[in-house]
């Protein structure tokens, strides 16, 4: 993530560190630094990382938890604060966190006064801590901080398991990512009733036990829930599809097993593509991009200004059994799905070809037989596919979009399959074409003289054992009969009168 999305007015940075503040007296420089002076114009101070040094490349920031226990109290009082730390492996590295810093310290005997600053801080709405070398227990204040709505701590040492939500616990989280780090325990009960979660990325980690069905109704805002690489066990609640405006679901690399969801089918956002476009954000109005780390086309990214245009399923690598439901197919707004690295067996859904949007699709190493569907070759947009490690048969379909997937790595593993970009099919050859038209006109002469047999019996038999319709028949006869005749008469007095007028 970007360092900082916030407002120069509210901006406050302090060396590598930037702590986003309210404005407030603005601290001095630390004395024997080359740093610059505060600039006045921006009230905003720079200490320095005391680059010119003797020992800066192995000392930190010796000033640093008193300048920020000097900018949190000056800040105690202010309204829509926002604090900025993320990123900064110099200056956090190495060791525990000062209890200063509202983080308790593992080597530390006494924490009870941890987290006093941070908790103190009523009205703080984002916090920024990713991508630092911190470590220690989270204070239980944090989770009391009634204003806060974006969370995040990605990327650190944190441990311990996260406490379970007080009574009188008001959630106001919008965004909370706590994905890499080494936290352990069951699902967070803190989160219990979040009505304005959107964002929840806990992957990652060391969390056990199973997915609880109740995110599927207290936390009806989610968009994002990612808990890959944890070590959830139990089937997939099926009460996750109640989260209408679930847009990407990834519970990758766990221990989960049973079947995928029936009831998957019908996730709203996932079917109709235009909601995720049209849902607006809180944090929108703050400047502050949230974002997502995915497994996108085989590689890690990161998502943030185009989240919105991205909906998807990753369930890979854990151990789900069972068919894979029809119902998926009528998830048209997917742009990725990965149920790669299970025990799934039948066949491909054969309506795949409903996901128009999809782009990337992997159902390799699993246990799917029978034939590839031949409605997987009308998706325009497909340009990662890997159906390896099954028990596939028959011909590659062909098609515009399936001839540009000329990787046969893609398809290794299935005894069966054959044709581009792998050897043709054994009976595609231009003899055994010939053979197979001369067979299917034999079956054309024959079918057509069955047709005229049964028909002519029909017809003669209902003819004769119907008596309304034969006096009918017979009638029609008489008549055509007498027009024939007058005709045949007519003529014949036409050529006497004509052979009279020549010999005269």
């Amino acid at each position: 993530m970007p360092r900082s999305r916030i407002p120069q007015s509210r901006r406050r940075s302090v060396a590598v560190v930037d702590v986003s503040l309210p404005v407030g007296p603005v601290l001095p420089p630390p004395p024997h630094t080359s740093g610059r002076r505060a600039d006045q114009t921006t009230r905003s101070t720079r200490i320095p990382t005391m680059a010119g040094h003797a020992q800066a490349s192995t000392t930190p920031l010796l000033c640093l938890p008193l300048c920020l226990l000097v900018l949190l109290s000056s800040a105690q009082r202010a309204t829509g604060m926002y604090l900025d730390a993320g990123g900064n492996h110099e200056t956090f590295s190495g060791g525990t966190v000062p209890e200063s810093f509202s983080v308790r310290s593992r080597n530390s005997s006494n924490s009870s006064g941890a987290g006093a600053a941070f908790c103190r801080l009523l009205s703080l709405q984002i916090l920024d801590l990713s991508n630092n070398q911190l470590t220690g227990e989270l204070p239980d204040c944090w989770w009391n901080l009634q204003a806060l709505q974006f969370m995040d701590l990605s990327n650190n040492s944190f441990s311990g398991q996260i406490p379970a939500a007080e009574a009188s616990h008001n959630c106001s989280l919008e965004s909370l990512h706590l994905a890499g780090n080494d936290f352990t325990g069951t699902f967070p009960r803190v989160l219990d009733h979040c009505d304005s979660l959107t964002t929840l990325d806990i992957g990652n980690n060391k969390f056990f036990g199973a997915i609880p069905p109740w995110i599927g109704t207290r936390v009806p805002s989610l968009r994002i829930l990612s808990l890959r690489s944890n070590n959830f066990t139990g089937e997939i609640p099926s009460k996750l599809s109640r989260l209408s405006k679930l847009q990407l679901l990834d519970l990758a690399n766990n221990r989960l097993t049973g079947p995928i969801p029936v009831a998957f089918g019908n996730m709203a956002s996932m079917r109709h593509p235009e909601i995720v476009s049209s849902q607006a954000s809180a944090l929108d109005g703050s400047n502050y991009q949230d974002r997502i780390d995915i497994i996108w086309k085989g590689q890690e990214l990161i998502f943030q200004r185009t989240i919105r245009l991205l909906t998807g399923i990753d369930l890979s690598g854990n151990m789900l059994s069972r068919c894979i439901p029809e119902e998926l197919t009528r998830l048209e707004g997917l742009r990725f799905l990965n149920l790669s690295r299970n025990h799934l067996s039948c066949g491909i859904p054969k309506d795949i070809g409903s996901l128009r949007n999809l782009e990337s699709l992997d159902l390799s190493c699993n246990e799917l037989y029978g034939n590839i569907p031949q409605s997987i070759s009308i998706l325009s947009g497909l340009s990662t596919f890997n159906i390896s490690n099954n028990h596939l048969s028959g011909k590659i379909p062909t098609g515009s979009q399936m001839q540009t997937l000329t990787d046969p790595s893609i398809y290794r593993n299935n005894s069966g399959l054959c044709g581009f970009p792998l050897e043709d099919c054994p009976n595609t050859s231009p003899a055994s074409d010939e053979k197979t038209g001369e067979g299917e006109d034999q079956w054309l002469y024959y079918c057509v003289t069955a047709g005229v047999v049964f028909g002519f019996w029909l017809w003669f038999g209902l003819l004769f054992s119907v008596e309304t319709w034969r006096c009918a028949l017979l009638f029609s006869v008489d008549g055509m009969q007498s027009k024939i005749m007058q005709k045949v008469s007519h003529i014949d007095q036409f050529i006497s009168k004509s052979s009279n007028d020549q010999y005269m």
